[in-house]
């Protein structure tokens, strides 16, 4: 080499070098600079757990059922347009807006709900003459944690008797009542709770809320017939107390938007108008049918606990006088008003304490109306003793001897550590799923953040209409009512009163089947009832996919 060369070599070898150091400077420079918002790495939305899928069997009336068990998550959008857009994964399809226009912060991106699920398939069943029943509580804001442990899935949570379960450790079963001898089965949580997820800006307005909440389950059911073909099935909802809300929204969803007709709808401890609600119903004046409502499930508690002046032997015959009562007298004296006549008053009053043991002068002093919490706390007063609100057969001791309302509900407290328990255990160690994650049963927030607005009227909720439609828009569509004559926190009088009620042709009404239990707003945690529950369910859901 001659020397001008080296010496280009060597210049050129000096600035690669200069070049070098001068970068290194740099990014010493920018690693020593502190994260700030524009710096800063944006978070990545957290990649959904894989599902898991598992197997198992069950006996259920002479037959052993062998079926497949898969729990895991499905991605819904907020809103139709955006759902479209998301792929089988929950995740942006590639080229569409969505992709094209997702912001850099993964928290400011459009709102999505991740809802997690557990189904059960009967092995070796051909999917179009294989029922399946889509199963929700409700809340607002609750899993389905209750139905899936206590009610038709393929195991049960014993809760025998009407008092506080003794601690862990619970006892779990085989349910022989299990409904996998008619359908397969899917256990569905509501948005943000379960293992599910909300994400994106303003996620829980999105989806707490009436009609956000039912959009969800629609896609959701939508998405989930696609993803294990099933959209030639027989299809049954099945919805639990504020899930009944829910169902009559769904079903309204499915058959007008989604053009996916239903086989039944299966209702349990049903409210679909608010503005009966005997917990509250003190703040909304002139509106007496609360209390007309709920005078059989008062007498029924009363009759259970012994405080009728008149104890009859049978519980059927008491609550048939008491509806006609409650309908005829009382509504007469509640509808006067301030003009009801001393003589008409005293009448009434006295026959109330007939038929629900509580006493003339309390009842006179609350001027003919009691509310649940009320009743709650004034039935089993004189033993300090507070009655249940989902279940009236339970009680337990007054948290304030003083106070006018119940503070408490019994049977709530009795129960819930057993399912809560249970159901942790189980989806870990027999369903494989949720290690490392936490599971949400219930969002007390939810309720407080609930958009109680429905197709954008204010006023209170009356869902009536929705189910309306759906059984007049499919003539076929079959309703199952069930409910338990302890249930105050939806009167199964109320239920009934709504069906009847329901803005149908008269010739619609045949649709509509009640069955009735001896127990509370989960009528399954008695378990002569769970039976009851499966066969009546079953049979309903064999005369409707026969249609």
């Amino acid at each position: 080499m001659n020397t001008s060369c080296r010496r280009f070599a060597m210049l050129f070898a000096a600035a690669i070098l200069v070049i070098t150091l001068s970068i290194r400077a740099q990014d010493d420079k920018a690693a020593a600079k502190p994260a700030t918002p524009e710096n800063a790495a944006k978070p990545a939305e957290p990649a959904p757990p894989a599902d898991s899928t598992t197997q198992g069997a069950v006996d259920v009336g002479g037959q052993h059922i062998a079926y497949t068990a898969i729990a895991g998550t499905i991605t819904v959008g907020s809103t139709d347009e955006q759902d479209a857009q998301l792929g089988a994964d929950g995740k942006p399809q590639p080229g569409s807006q969505l992709a094209l226009n997702a912001p850099k912060d993964a928290k400011d991106s459009t709102p999505v709900a991740r809802m997690f699920y557990v189904a059960y398939f009967k092995k070796d069943a051909k999917a179009e003459e294989r029922p399946i029943t889509f199963f929700y509580n409700g809340g607002p804001g609750s899993s389905t944690v209750w139905l899936h442990m206590g009610s038709l899935g393929p195991k049960h949570v014993i809760t025998a008797g009407d008092t506080h379960l003794p601690a862990a450790p619970y006892t779990m079963v085989d349910n022989p009542n299990c409904l996998l001898d008619v359908s397969d089965l899917v256990f569905v949580d509501a948005p943000g709770t379960g293992f599910g997820q909300l994400m994106g800006k303003d996620a829980e307005k999105a989806f707490w809320g009436v009609d956000g909440d039912a959009n969800a389950y629609a896609r959701f059911i939508a998405r989930f017939i696609s993803k294990y073909g099933r959209w030639n099935s027989p299809k049954f909802i099945f919805g639990e107390s504020y899930g009944t809300t829910r169902s009559a929204v769904l079903a309204d969803l499915l058959e007008n938007k989604l053009n996916i007709d239903l086989n039944g709808v299966m209702l349990l401890s049903q409210i679909f108008n608010f503005t009966t609600d005997i917990d509250d119903p003190l703040h909304n004046p002139g509106v007496d049918l609360p209390y007309e409502l709920a005078l059989p499930t008062f007498a029924a508690t009363a009759w259970y606990h012994k405080k009728l002046p008149n104890q009859s032997a049978a519980l059927e015959p008491l609550l048939k006088d008491m509806e006609d009562f409650a309908m005829g007298p009382y509504a007469h004296a509640l509808a006067q008003g301030t003009d009801v006549s001393a003589q008409e008053k005293q009448q009434t009053a006295e026959k109330l304490h007939e038929y629900t043991g509580l006493p003339v002068e309390y009842l006179l002093k609350a001027n003919l109306r009691v509310s649940g919490p009320e009743f709650a706390k004034s039935l089993q007063d004189a033993e300090d003793l507070t009655t249940g609100r989902l279940d009236t057969r339970f009680s337990g001791p007054n948290l304030d001897p003083l106070s006018e309302n119940a503070e408490y509900d019994p049977q709530e407290t009795a129960i819930s550590s057993a399912y809560v328990a249970l159901f942790n255990q189980y989806v870990r160690q027999d369903l494989k799923y949720g290690e490392g994650q936490t599971y949400e049963p219930e969002l007390g927030a939810v309720e407080h953040q609930w958009n109680w607005v429905h197709h954008g009227d204010p006023m209170g909720v009356n869902v009536s209409t929705d189910l309306a439609e759906a059984m007049k828009t499919n003539p076929r569509l079959k309703i199952l009512v069930n409910g338990g004559y302890y249930d105050l926190a939806t009167p199964f009088f109320a239920a009934q009163y709504e069906d009847k009620h329901l803005p149908i042709p008269q010739s619609l009404a045949k649709n509509i089947q009640y069955a009735w239990y001896e127990s509370g707003h989960m009528v399954y945690v008695r378990d002569e009832c769970v039976k009851q529950l499966h066969d009546r369910v079953a049979a309903f859901i064999k005369s409707a996919d026969a249609q």
